[in-house]
């Protein structure tokens, strides 16, 4: 397995133990993971810390270029407002570990012309399965259903 990916699966993993929801994620740059997070709108109370948005406030301010040369990795499809965070940075490429129990902005984000890759990765399948059986609240509130 790819071992960005893994890195973001354990991300997930630490979320899901801390009694959040199961997504993780990292960015990568020149080879090297420069921000890691996972979803923490449980633990922080917070509207917007979803996967992706806590591995970009973790890697800190960056210029303009470092992000354009960046891959983000993320287990599960970005949503709407993740996505808008990938396309204000530039960031070119998204590497996603299943879009199977939730399709976010892919169409938004190929049309802008970054370069979209699927692993189609069973333990990010199995963890976001789990979790929407077992807190299926939870899993409403995040994306608002």
């Amino acid at each position: 397995m790819d071992k960005f990916m893994q890195a973001a699966i354990e991300e997930a993993k630490k979320g899901l133990a801390e009694g959040g929801i199961p997504i993780g994620s990292v960015l990568v740059h020149d080879g090297k993971i420069i921000g890691r997070g996972h979803n923490r709108r449980v633990q922080q109370g917070s509207a917007i810390l979803h996967g992706e948005m806590d591995a970009l406030e973790n890697a800190g301010r960056l210029s303009a270029k470092v992000y354009k040369e960046c891959t983000i990795y993320t287990t599960l499809s970005p949503c709407s407002m993740c996505s808008g965070a990938i396309l204000l940075y530039g960031i070119p490429k998204v590497v996603i570990g299943e879009n199977e129990t939730f399709m976010g902005e892919e169409a938004l984000l190929k049309s802008r012309g970054l370069e979209i890759e699927v692993k189609h990765d069973q333990t990010c399948i199995q963890l976001m399965k789990d979790f929407i059986e077992n807190k299926p609240q939870l899993w409403n509130e995040d994306i608002g259903e």
